[in-house]
């Protein structure tokens, strides 16, 4: 975590941060496990944050979580590049939820419209923070 007193990290970004190393390191824990006993775990334990993509294997788990923890680290770091990678992580998370909240609402499934409805709540929340001007100056003035 930087200590500059005159660019300290924001709380906001903060928690941002630390939601990308969570999930990172959920899906590391995952992939390990598949990998270390296979059958141990179900590849939908990564679909709600890997869209799909869980389906390629322990290695994609293990691709994604050095993504999210790498996106930690450079939002804590600050870097403008990272922020805007983030944004974009959000935003693609909010266009994957959208079908399956629609789904889940037409056959009245409350848990999956509940479950997918937060998470989209929660992406929004990230993007809108992230896209702030005064927190995108945090990032440029770095």
């Amino acid at each position: 975590m930087p200590d500059d007193v005159a660019n300290p990290l924001p709380d906001g970004v903060r928690a941002i941060a630390a939601l990308f190393a969570l999930c990172g390191i959920y899906l590391a824990i995952a992939g390990a496990l598949m990998l270390l006993s296979p059958g141990a775990i179900a590849m939908a334990a990564g679909s709600p944050l890997l869209f799909g993509l869980e389906l390629a294997g322990p290695y994609m788990f293990l691709l994604m979580a050095c993504v999210a923890g790498g996106v930690a680290w450079g939002l804590a770091k600050l870097n403008n590049i990272v922020r805007h990678a983030a944004l974009l992580i959000a935003i693609t998370g909010i266009v994957m939820l959208v079908p399956s909240v629609s789904a889940a609402t037409v056959m009245v499934q409350p848990k999956a419209l509940v479950l997918g409805g937060l998470g989209i709540i929660v992406r929004v929340m990230v993007a809108w923070y992230l896209s702030r001007g005064e927190v995108a100056d945090q990032f440029k003035t770095r």
